[in-house]
């Protein structure tokens, strides 16, 4: 497979292009429909960073109330009774999979009430086939999806054992979404959307929370969205960091895909942890 076709089929993966886009460039690159109907397998997570059933943590499934019936997520803390700061985890297109829990249970180990929210709960919850995960949360409508994101930041606020600073991080798809529940709930704090599409300009001066946005250099489609944001998260005077990722392309933080670049996901973790811990617990 060559390399252009690589790239687009990691593209429809990850929700940047339509499946009719996708179709029709492979079609151009190739001349041959079969061929643009051929996608790699969704790749499996071998290994938890942090193991399901780590002794230090307590991980449960809740559910939370939202405007059209309720939420199913995936709450991970540390044992013990001590309240803590929140942070809610938001993932890719492919719904709430094992990977994004491993991310919730180490963003836990770091001293955080993780909570990563099934944006399928609409539909049921995540199914196994990624594929009908990303059709199924497409399926939602895109302002009931940002509502139910946003309701868990209320959620966190008020969970007795956190202590109503809330913070939110998201990727690919959920790195857009983290950027709407940022628009939408003025009591959050710290916002940390990865390679997210960029909320419209106009809605940026509604963040009252502090932002740190992580971008590869490799995403041409995101990146043409940054000079508009950051312009306009000056003029509304929002305090802010962007970070980009050279030779890193989108989706560079999953550790279970082809373009997981461990450098740019090692450090981009450690900023978004130190700013966590600025901004939450400070």
């Amino acid at each position: 497979m060559s390399s252009e076709i690589h790239d687009l089929v990691e593209d429809y993966k990850s929700g940047l292009i339509s499946r009719r886009e996708y179709l029709q460039k492979v079609m151009a690159l190739t001349g041959c429909a079969a061929a643009a109907l051929v996608v790699l397998p969704e790749g499996k997570v071998l290994a938890d960073v942090i193991d399901k059933n780590d002794p230090r943590l307590e991980t449960s499934m809740v559910t939370y109330d939202v405007r059209k019936g309720q939420m199913s997520a995936y709450l991970a803390r540390p044992k013990g009774e001590e309240s803590l700061p929140a942070v809610i985890v938001i993932h890719e297109n492919r719904g709430l999979n094992d990977h994004i829990k491993d991310v919730a249970r180490r963003m836990a180990l770091e001293g955080f009430l993780a909570l990563a929210p099934d944006g399928n709960s609409p539909s049921g919850g995540t199914p196994e086939d990624p594929d009908k995960a990303r059709e199924q949360l497409y399926a939602v409508d895109a302002e009931d999806s940002a509502q139910n994101f946003t309701a868990a930041v209320a959620y966190l606020d008020t969970h007795p054992l956190s202590t109503g600073k809330v913070g939110c991080t998201g990727f690919c798809w959920g790195g857009g979404m983290t950027n709407q529940v940022a628009v939408r709930a003025p009591e959050l704090d710290a916002a940390v959307p990865y390679y997210g599409r960029q909320p419209e300009t106009e809605d940026v001066p509604r963040i009252k929370a502090s932002v740190m946005c992580h971008y590869a250099g490799n995403d041409e489609r995101i990146n043409a969205g940054i000079p508009a944001f950051e312009a306009a998260l000056k003029e509304a005077g929002i305090e802010y960091q962007i970070f980009m990722y050279e030779g890193a392309g989108h989706a560079f933080n999953n550790d279970t895909g082809s373009r997981y670049h461990e450098e740019a996901a090692k450090l981009a973790w450690k900023r978004t942890v130190d700013f966590f811990n600025e901004k939450l617990k400070g």
